[in-house]
């Protein structure tokens, strides 16, 4: 890739990243109350959590017939879509780990990391800890969940291979 492609495909995921930031912040997501409200089914229940799912639904689905349409992304370079369609045990523990961390601190990844520039020190010990603790998964629990041979391209959870051809 070209230095004029690759600065172009940074400022292209930059700018992405910019608007779903913003996009998190004008929704309320970057507070864990709004999170943790939605969460609460028993008490004072807040719905702004699904309205911004079903927002992100209406994006991707978009945003994933168009890709679908294109031979290559706009900005370069291949595609890499999933191709996986099972479910196991690796999914599973990712999920229960994510749910559990997302209903205790009312954070997730993308709006923990939109808030760090608050400077909130529940928000900066949030993002250590989930730095941590992917780093303790990639050591210790991964290994556990990784096959012992090479999967082929049907199974390759990054294969491109007859996807968008």
């Amino acid at each position: 890739m070209s230095t004029y492609n690759s600065a172009v495909v940074g400022l292209g995921a930059g700018l992405a990243g910019f608007v779903f930031a913003l996009g998190l912040g004008i929704a309320g997501m970057t507070n864990p109350d709004n999170v943790l409200a939605f969460l609460d089914l028993t008490g004072a229940w807040k719905p702004g959590l699904a309205l911004v799912m079903v927002g992100a639904i209406g994006v991707h689905a978009v945003g994933w017939r168009l890709a679908r349409s294109l031979r290559n992304p706009v900005l370069g370079g291949r595609f890499v879509l999933p191709t996986r369609t099972g479910i196991d045990g690796a999914l599973l523990a990712g999920a229960a780990i994510f749910g559990v961390g997302w209903g205790l601190a009312g954070y997730c990844p993308g709006p923990a990391i939109v808030d760090v520039a608050s400077g909130s020190s529940s928000t900066l010990i949030f993002v250590a800890a989930m730095l941590v603790g992917g780093a303790l998964t990639d050591r210790l629990v991964a290994p556990l969940f990784r096959r012992t041979s090479r999967p082929t391209s049907s199974d390759d959870p990054i294969s491109t291979k007859g996807v968008l051809e």
